[in-house]
Formats: structure tokens, C-alpha cells, sequence
């Protein structure tokens, strides 16, 4: 018998994709070439906006600005657990006005604890927060040296896990975190850290590459539900066989700028619980 799961109430922002295109390329998901549809983006976002909050999570949202069209993609904005927001250090010059956007943000609502990073690391997208601990992604657009930072600010044990598939560049595009396990794609890291991997989480999901081009490992786990693209049936099915209820969503628009349903939410770490009125 698959393992009863229980639903818990969630905290995210998310930010609308106003103005979101592809007009350059920083990841292999982004093609400026191919055409994109903002109208679509919005609708296919719109429709996992109004899902979290059916499952009864709340959701706050950030303004979208001109000119940051990857601003949709919250995650990667900040880390945030217990009242303490570590702000991201964006890689690329095109996403680095995104920081003081969100470091205002938390600013703005009282978190007693808001920092910007000084070593390069891009939010939710590399640091995933796991129980009583931290996993954390480098490779391609986390450095190694922000993993201190992070443990400092945050007052989490970091774990550092290595990527080596560009295709899967953050953490979040290779790892989903399932309340108490995880479901991951082994060949996006090196040998060591799925060593690493292994001997933490014995029991984890493995997903095929199938289902981790198809993003599906860019999952949002509330506890029982399991928000992810459509598209990835079969690790669908796994996860339901696990007691999970797996819910598809379509952000094919989205996609093209290489991100789905965890890089659009930025998850409050019990924040609500220790940020007095950040609401």
C-alpha cells in the first residue's frame, strides 16, 4: 500500500509574466528565434496561480518590471526559511536588476533578516530546502563558495551537489523535493554527489531523462500533491504510486524560457511563522 500523504498549507510569490519573450539566450532551453506568446504565458501561468491557491496555499505576488522578462521565474530570486531571506547574485548580466527587486520586496514586508549575497548564486533555483537541511546545487550558475554563505544567513546545513548536464543547469530543473524524499534525475550529477544522493535518500524517485527534459522533475510537493508539467505521465504515475496525487499543469509557453512550475514559485519557508506581518 502506497504511503498515506497529507497536504500542508504552503507560503509562496510569485511574479505575473507581464513581460515575458525570449530575447536572449543564457540557458539551452532559449531560442530567441523561435517566436513566444505573452498572452499565452500569462493564461497558462494565470491557471498555476489560481491551482495553489485552490489547494489552499497563499500566495503573494511580485510586481513585474519592464525589461526583466525572466522575472517570472520567482524561485530563483531568493532562499527563504524562518523569517531570514538570503537574496540572489544573479550570473548574467540580463537578470542581475531582479535582485534589488526582490531584496525591496522583503524589505518592504518587515523580514527580519534580509540579505543580498555576495558570491553568485540564484535563490530557490540552486538551494532547495529539504527538512532540516539544505541541498544545494552548483555547476553552471551557483558558485561552490556561496554554499557557506547560504549555510550562514539561512541557519541550514548545507549539502553541495554537483550538476554536470547543462540541459539541467539549476538544481530545481533536476531535483524535486518530496516532504520527507526526493525524486531526481542521477545522470545530472557527478558521480560523486549521486553517491552523495544515494546515501541520504536510499529510497528517492528516480526519474529517466525522458521525464527531466520534459522538466518534470521542476515540481512543487505541498506534502500530497505534486504540481508538475503534463507532459512528464510517466514520472506521473510513479509518484502516484508513491500516495502522491500528481497534478499536471501546461506552462509550455513558459518553458521556452526554460523554467516551469517550481522556477514560477518562490516558496516562504515558514516564513509565515516568523516574520510577524509579511503577509
Amino acid at each position: 500500500m502506497p504511503t498515506p500523504r497529507t497536504a500542508r498549507p504552503r507560503h509562496y510569490l510569485m511574479c505575473r509574466p507581464t513581460h515575458f519573450t525570449v530575447s536572449y539566450r543564457i540557458n539551452p532551453w532559449m531560442d530567441p528565434a523561435k517566436p513566444t506568446d505573452t498572452g499565452l504565458a500569462v493564461l497558462q501561468w494565470e491557471r498555476l496561480y489560481a491551482l495553489h491557491q485552490e489547494l489552499g496555499h497563499t500566495v503573494e505576488l511580485i510586481d513585474p518590471l519592464p525589461g526583466l522578462p525572466d522575472m517570472v521565474y520567482a524561485a530563483n530570486g531568493a532562499t527563504v526559511l524562518d523569517g531570514r531571506a538570503l537574496v540572489a547574485s544573479f550570473r548574467h548580466p540580463e537578470r542581475a536588476a531582479e535582485a534589488p527587486a526582490y531584496r525591496d520586496w522583503f524589505e518592504q514586508r518587515g523580514y527580519p533578516v534580509v540579505h543580498t549575497a555576495r558570491h553568485t548564486n540564484e535563490g530557490q533555483g540552486d538551494y532547495l530546502v529539504a527538512g532540516d537541511r539544505i541541498l544545494a546545487g552548483s555547476g553552471f550558475r551557483t558558485d561552490r563558495a556561496a554554499h557557506a554563505e547560504a549555510e550562514r544567513v539561512l541557519g541550514a546545513p548545507v549539502v553541495g551537489l554537483t550538476l554536470v548536464d547543462p540541459r539541467f543547469y539549476h538544481l530545481d530543473t533536476a531535483l524535486a523535493v518530496l516532504d520527507d524524499d526526493i525524486a531526481y534525475y542521477p545522470g545530472a550529477f557527478s558521480p560523486e554527489s549521486q553517491e552523495t544522493l544515494r546515501a541520504l535518500y536510499p529510497d528517492a524517485l528516480l526519474a529517466d531523462e525522458a521525464d527531466a527534459e520534459a522538466f518534470g522533475l521542476n515540481a512543487i510537493c505541498d506534502g500530497r500533491h505534486v504540481l508538475l508539467p503534463e507532459t512528464a505521465g510517466n514520472l506521473a504515475d510513479r509518484l502516484a504510486d508513491r500516495g502522491f496525487q500528481p497534478i499536471g499543469v501546461d506552462l509550455s509557453e513558459l518553458l521556452k524560457g526554460g523554467g516551469s512550475v517550481k522556477c514560477c514559485t518562490l516558496e516562504l519557508h515558514r516564513a509565515e511563522a516568523t516574520a510577524g506581518g509579511a503577509r
